[in-house]
Parts: structure tokens; C-alpha cells; sequence
């Protein structure tokens, strides 16, 4: 059954303002597939899933902590999955896998756009699912303790507090670095 036209992801997206031709093109896909997909946050979604990340910040909003993701092998923000408990709120899945992924206590930015960001990627076949696309809500979150940054190594190879510049500088594809920028001007306003 198709998502209610009041659902807290549609209302979400009904909301966002794209940045780029690449942004727009998959906020619209993603504001098809909020209506379309019969359960939108879960990963039996074979073809697509909805998903949610963070750019995690230092309280000055000076570092940003990139993690190095073991299935993908790239330096990415913290992400991931839906769970049910989240209840379609995208905010709450990217807050629990930020914590989950960095092991600071962290919290929505006050001042950054919220999302911050959307994109669309393919994600390759592995043995045990096929290839699918992630539908990635982004958000600005603030690690509260950053001396406790650690990674857990099922999920990844390691994780780094970076200077912006160095951080934009790893991201390998222009939706990364459009996140990063957005997130460095976001950061840079009071807290």
C-alpha cells in the first residue's frame, strides 16, 4: 500500500530546495518513490530503499569526521538503513547511524537546512542482495564529544576528524562534494 500523502517523508521532501540539476532530478525520483514504493524504508524494496546520512561536524565546525566504509571502500559520510523504530522520520535514521558509525553523542545542527541534502546512488550487487538504489537523506549533525570518535569494524575499515578542506578534497564524486560544501557553509553559522 502506497504511502500516505500526509507521511512524514513526503511532507519532508514536499519541503526540500534542490541545489544543483543533479539534486533536482533525484529529489523528484524520490518524491515519486516516497508514493510508490509499498514500503519505502525497507530493504525488501529490492529495486530502491529510502536511506538516511550525516555529515558529522566537531562542535566548532571546523573538522568533519568521513568514515571509510568496508563494503564500498570509499570515504564516505556515516549512513545507512531504515529501521522501523525511526517510524519513516529520516532524521531519526541519520542521527542513530551517525551515533551508531562514529560513537559520539550527536545532534541535529540548529541552523542547517534540514534535510541538508538528497541524493540518489546505485549500489552494487553483493552476494546476497542485487544491485539497488539508495534514496539518501541527508543531514548536518554535531558530535557533541568528538574525542570519542571510533568505528566499528564490521562497518569500516576506520574514521578520520578531517579539516574541511582535506575532507572535500577525499570526496570522489560531485554529490559528495556538493554535501560537503553545503555542510562547511552550514557549519560555519552559530551553533
Amino acid at each position: 500500500m502506497p504511502l500516505p500523502k500526509d507521511a512524514p517523508l513526503v511532507e519532508l521532501l514536499s519541503r526540500h530546495v534542490p541545489a544543483d540539476a543533479k539534486e533536482r532530478e533525484d529529489l523528484e525520483r524520490m518524491r515519486t518513490f516516497a508514493v510508490e514504493l509499498g514500503s519505502p524504508f525497507s530493504r525488501s524494496q529490492a529495486h530502491a530503499h529510502f536511506t538516511g546520512s550525516a555529515v558529522v561536524v566537531d562542535p566548532a565546525g571546523e573538522r568533519v569526521a568521513l568514515v571509510h566504509h568496508a563494503k564500498l571502500k570509499r570515504w564516505l559520510q556515516p549512513g545507512g538503513h531504515a529501521d522501523e523504530a525511526d517510524g519513516g522520520h529520516m532524521a531519526t535514521t541519520a542521527l542513530r547511524e551517525a551515533q551508531e558509525e562514529t560513537g559520539c553523542q550527536v545532534r541535529l545542527h540548529p541552523s542547517a537546512p534540514r534535510p541538508l541534502d538528497v541524493d540518489i546512488h546505485r549500489i552494487p550487487a553483493r552476494k546476497e542482495e542485487p544491485e539497488h538504489l539508495h534514496l539518501d537523506v541527508r543531514y548536518l549533525v554535531i558530535a557533541d564529544n568528538p574525542e570519542a570518535l571510533a568505528h566499528d569494524p564490521n562497518e569500516s575499515f576506520g574514521i578520520q576528524w578531517l579539516p574541511w578542506t582535506q575532507a572535500i578534497e577525499r570526496a570522489d564524486e560531485a554529490p559528495l562534494r556538493r554535501l560537503l560544501e553545503k555542510a562547511r557553509a552550514a557549519a560555519s553559522h552559530t551553533q
